[in-house]
């Protein structure tokens, strides 16, 4: 067979040469230490979680390192492109904070001198090396029906089983010259696979930052390297890609363990480096008393876009992803509560190993923390900027309302103890209902109501006090009048020689007032709503 006849047989409008590529693709001018890392998706659907995990693992890789971090978008399987894909995926990355220093904008600007950074504008890049590949008889043509390959590594992939054929039962790795021809000429679509020499038998070896050291079997398959549609798969694209453009830490999940000994092979016989790997874990979610993968089909929360429509503020959601990477951030953000998070530094080595829980409540706790630390107006500008993307009926009445929708959001706020009650914008209107409009309810027992009237009669009194302090004395004075303790160790001492304490008096007001057992601070909300709207509210109660 000759090799480099054949090269030019299967691709004779081919005239670039690997030569030609390697220079405009120089070694990257890194300070020592430095990581170059990317974040390479499919844009077959929209960004979920998981996705958001490696790219913030990378990002922050090549951040603490000095390095760099870009995006590449993989969208060679143009049969499951979703259209938008790629743009979304650009505008979370954008919304999060952790901004690629290069990429590239459909049909836009290029930023960085590595692109281009959308695989399907590099396949003449692709189709050089094969072709030298070919011409070396490293690679052959596959003119077998599954010779697309797609089909083909999505079902080895979910077996976790190497892609490709097993090199003893390929029909065409042997063919002769004269058969590829007779094929051609018949009109036949071909893939081309790399010619495996591994030995099952034999252990590969690579290193892996998480995991250590790895032994697995060599692959001994011919993988698919270029498919029908001289469109390359992952697996070929990510060792031409990831060399050129000076990869030197590949962050991607686990599930990519299996076909690594596949990816070396292509790596050797292209004559490259192997690439130093971190196969991140693959985040779970409870599931009753067991633990299971994250399901797009299930879980809500996996989306992205599910965090932007709830309205949880982008650094909430980052710092818990820093806390699903490591758990030592936890500890540092503890000692540091003012500081952001962008200041907590770890090594790659750091990231956890375990697959990481996806914990709503935690979740919410971190936002709730992380509102708690904005000031009113702050506040409102996230609320107003949330409502203009999904709850345009309440734009209006925030930009109306403004000043008062902002002392709302100070209520108890800006203090050395902020609350910390919201955790998303989208729960403001329901949480703060009593602030916008009367109870609907009352949060009361019915045998307490009696109580609570002769309360709201006593209290009318004291409508005038502007001071917090001498409206609180009045409270306590009034509540003594009634029979109800003022001194909480005389209560907890009898508690039978008193209708109740002075909580229990404000508890009333507020009920009456909010129709809640539990709001903030009550004076606040009080003087808020004025004289006029408090007085309404204890006559509908009454």
């Amino acid at each position: 067979m000759d090799n480099k006849k054949l090269a030019e047989l299967l691709f004779p409008d081919n005239k670039l040469t690997v030569e030609e590529i390697e220079k405009k693709y120089p070694k990257r001018n890194l300070t020592e230490g430095a990581q170059v890392t990317r974040f390479a998706p499919s844009p077959t659907g929209f960004m979920h979680l998981g996705n958001f995990f490696q790219a913030f693992i990378s990002a922050t890789v090549a951040r603490m390192s000095g390095g760099v971090f870009y995006l590449r978008n993989e969208d060679t399987d143009k049969k499951r492109e979703v259209a938008g894909a790629c743009s979304y995926i650009m505008n979370v990355l954008f919304d999060y904070g952790i901004m690629p220093q290069e990429y590239e904008l459909k049909g836009g600007e290029i930023v960085g001198e590595y692109g281009p950074y959308y695989q399907s504008e590099r396949t003449e890049i692709y189709k050089a090396y094969v072709k030298k590949l070919v011409a070396e008889g490293k690679a052959f043509p596959c003119f077998c029906e599954k010779s697309e390959g797609i089909e083909e590594i999505k079902q080895q992939r979910e077996k976790k089983f190497a892609t490709g054929y097993v090199s003893e039962h390929d029909a065409c790795r042997n063919l002769s010259m004269e058969q590829i021809e007779q094929n051609l000429k018949a009109g036949k679509k071909f893939a081309i696979r790399l010619k495996s020499n591994g030995n099952p038998k034999e252990k590969v070896e690579f290193y892996d930052i998480l995991k250590g050291t790895i032994k697995m079997e060599q692959n001994s398959k011919d993988v698919v390297i270029l498919k029908s549609d001289f469109l390359p798969p992952y697996h070929f694209a990510h060792a031409v890609d990831d060399t050129l453009m000076g990869t030197t830490v590949v962050v991607r999940g686990e599930e990519w363990l299996p076909s690594t000994p596949a990816h070396i092979e292509i790596f050797e016989a292209l004559g490259f480096e192997k690439m130093t790997y971190l196969h991140n874990p693959l985040i779970c979610i409870k599931d009753g008393e067991k633990k299971r993968k994250v399901s797009k089909r299930k879980d809500k929360e996996l989306a992205m876009s599910f965090y932007a429509q709830e309205g949880y503020p982008t650094d909430a959601v980052c710092e818990y992803v820093m806390n699903l990477v490591n758990s030592g951030f936890e500890i540092w953000r503890n000692k540091n509560p003012m500081l952001p998070y962008t200041e907590y530094h770890f090594e790659p080595l750091n990231v956890t190993a375990n697959s990481p829980v996806l914990d709503m409540n935690k979740m919410n706790d971190i936002s709730k923390d992380v509102i708690s630390k904005y000031t009113a107006q702050q506040c409102f500008e996230y609320l107003l900027s949330w409502a203009k993307n999904f709850s345009l009926e309440n734009v209006e009445y925030l930009e109306r309302e403004r000043e008062y929708v902002t002392k709302v959001l100070n209520i108890d706020r800006e203090k050395p103890k902020p609350r910390k009650d919201i955790f998303k914008w989208s729960m403001f209107f329901d949480l703060f209902d009593y602030m916008f409009g009367k109870p609907g309810h009352y949060e009361i027992e019915e045998e307490e109501t009696d109580a609570c009237k002769e309360v709201l009669s006593a209290y009318e009194k004291f409508l005038d006090i502007s001071s917090k302090d001498e409206w609180f004395a009045k409270i306590k004075e009034m509540a003594g009048t009634l029979g109800y303790a003022t001194d909480n160790a005389a209560f907890k001492k009898n508690p039978e020689n008193f209708k109740g304490n002075v909580a229990k008096v404000c508890e009333f007001l507020r009920v009456a007032i909010t129709g809640r057992k539990n709001s903030p601070d009550l004076f606040e909300i009080i003087s808020l709503l004025g004289k006029d709207e408090v007085v309404e509210r204890l006559k509908d109660f009454s």
